[in-house]
């Protein structure tokens, strides 16, 4: 695999999806288009397991036989077929039965079978109820398959889903059946339709050099950043968590083996799901994260509601990226949640405080927090202050770095990543005002690869750097600002003015004003010979 299969893959997927979507909304097909390389992967992923655990006994088929291999050996083999899926459940932690697999799928598709579309209904609920140990319930609850977006009449929908279903296979055909592969094409995917979606992407994509960001901060040793990664992290938590790229963006930091379990939560039911197939689609097996579709700011999650502090659960690694002052109605019971008492309530005009304060509390003591907030958490006033003056006072507040503007989809303004803590070493804070780092773009902005290092590589080292970074003391904070954390006030990027010389300015306005005499001295010597009247000598006796 090559990083240039991983784009023409990506390009390749992108140009079927916009050439056969039409008339349908974006997100409508993405659903469509997404769910279709999650069945391919899990079936190249499930045939190649089957493959080597039935050895010499899995079927030969001629070049002209486009019949799948396993669907040949469930037809010779009925009565092992329960013996055999309970071992693919235990090596492989699920399975897909023979017309299910994208193999058969894609044959259907190519010969017009008028069946295709009901067994697709019946796969996907086979794939949600009963593949894995773990239910998936409503894993393709978004995906209509008899949606009138598709077609009219059973007939319409179903030669509709053929078209698509072959020119995906087609595509997919000129590249190596790397399951790595499809994983960054679904990536790759995702990024394109966030891109289409505007302000909508916002719900379910953090660009990746903004996650690689976040990822590169908090799998550093949190009381030692300088010291490098660490080992390794048991729980690493999304509680905004989208389509689970930022943390899949932390996995792949920390290697499949430094990470022990990934949790993530999500209130939009159609990117909950986009969730846990990304998952899945980058070889995680479904022991391996926890996705629970709910509010965040409710905490309607069971295994986070535990009063007891010695039963809390704590995450050695907190990211993420919530919607920018969302608007919510806490109410007075709100105010006594052990998130939220010793520090108050977010306004009901925005609960970006009300996000912190949530990842905060389940925050292990040496782990490190990194989110992303709009700016007006560092200066606004009220109880985002009072939150802000706790959060200072309490040594929580690491880091603030302020970004560009337009890297994200859903805004053009710049915003910024707050690193917090339960338990630092130092007193003070470091200001990072990489508001000038980025490469320019017609529609967005990005951030090279140099770019991030430079940020993090600030970070871990807490380096001070003309104009980019500066370590503040709190009393300075306190005393001179009031708890305002606005990053121009500590780090500016504008070029210092240059220092004047007033002696030196006085010497040259008196000399100029020597050659204006002296200029006017000739002056009037002609206009005597021409029998004019002179100008004055003194400059200020002049009329206008």
């Amino acid at each position: 695999m090559t990083e240039q299969d991983q784009i023409r893959l990506g390009k390749t997927l992108w140009g079927i999806a916009n050439d056969l979507r039409g008339a349908m909304n974006a997100d409508d097909f993405r659903d469509y288009m997404l769910s279709f390389l999650f069945l391919r992967y899990l079936s190249d992923n499930y045939e190649e397991a089957a493959k080597a655990e039935l050895g010499p006994d899995w079927p030969a088929l001629s070049a002209d036989d486009r019949r799948s291999p396993l669907s040949v050996w469930y037809a010779q083999n009925p009565e092992d077929t329960d013996e055999f899926e309970d071992v693919m459940r235990r090596k492989v932690h699920y399975v897909i039965e023979p017309p299910h697999l994208w193999s058969s799928i894609a044959e259907m598709a190519r010969t017009q079978d008028d069946d295709l579309l009901r067994t697709l209904q019946r796969g996907f609920k086979f794939i949600e109820t009963e593949s894995f140990s773990s239910s998936f319930q409503g894993l393709f609850s978004e995906i209509n398959l008899d949606s009138e977006k598709l077609g009219r009449a059973y007939q319409q929908r179903n030669a509709r889903l053929c078209t698509i279903i072959q020119k995906i296979a087609e595509g997919l055909a000129q590249f190596p059946r790397d399951r790595d592969l499809l994983g960054d094409a679904y990536e790759y995917l995702i990024g394109q339709f966030a891109a289409g979606s505007g302000k909508k992407a916002g719900e379910f994509y953090t660009p990746q050099e903004i996650s690689s960001i976040l990822s590169g901060i908090v799998t550093l040793d949190s009381q030692d950043p300088a010291s490098g990664r660490r080992a390794k992290l048991n729980r690493v938590y999304d509680f905004a968590c989208g389509s689970g790229s930022l943390l899949l963006n932390v996995r792949r930091h920390m290697g499949k083996h430094g990470i022990g379990k990934l949790y993530g939560q999500e209130k939009n039911i159609t990117t909950y799901n986009l969730a846990r197939m990304n998952m899945l689609l980058h070889g995680m097996r479904d022991t391996e994260f926890d996705i629970h579709h709910g509010d965040s700011l409710e905490n309607d999650w069971d295994i986070l509601r535990e009063p007891n502090p010695a039963k809390k659960v704590e995450f050695d690694a907190v990211v993420a990226n919530p919607p920018f002052s969302y608007r919510w109605s806490p109410t007075e019971e709100m105010a006594k949640d052990f998130r939220f008492k010793n520090h108050g309530l977010a306004p009901k005009s925005a609960a970006d405080l009300g996000f912190l304060l949530h990842g905060l509390h389940y925050l292990a003591r040496d782990g490190a927090m990194a989110i992303i907030l709009p700016h007006g958490v560092l200066f606004r006033g009220g109880t985002e202050k009072a939150i802000r003056t706790k959060l200072l006072k309490d040594g929580n507040i690491d880091t603030v770095i302020g970004l560009p503007s337009k890297l994200f989809y859903s805004t053009g303004i710049p915003v910024c990543i707050l690193v917090l803590k339960k338990c630092k070493c130092t007193d003070d804070v470091l200001f990072i005002n990489a508001a000038e780092l980025y490469q320019p773009g017609k529609r967005q902005n990005s951030l090279l690869p140099a770019h991030i290092k430079e940020i993090v590589e600030t970070y871990q080292n807490r380096t001070e750097k003309e104009r980019f970074s500066r370590l503040v003391a709190l009393d300075e904070i306190e005393n001179e600002h009031d708890f305002n954390l606005n990053i121009s006030r500590y780090v500016s990027t504008g070029e210092p003015e240059e220092e004047v010389d007033l002696d030196a300015v006085y010497e040259q306005l008196s000399g100029l004003q020597e050659l204006i005499g002296s200029a006017a001295q000739r002056h009037n010597g002609y206009l005597k010979e021409l029998g004019l009247p002179s100008l004055p000598l003194d400059p200020e006796k002049r009329s206008d």
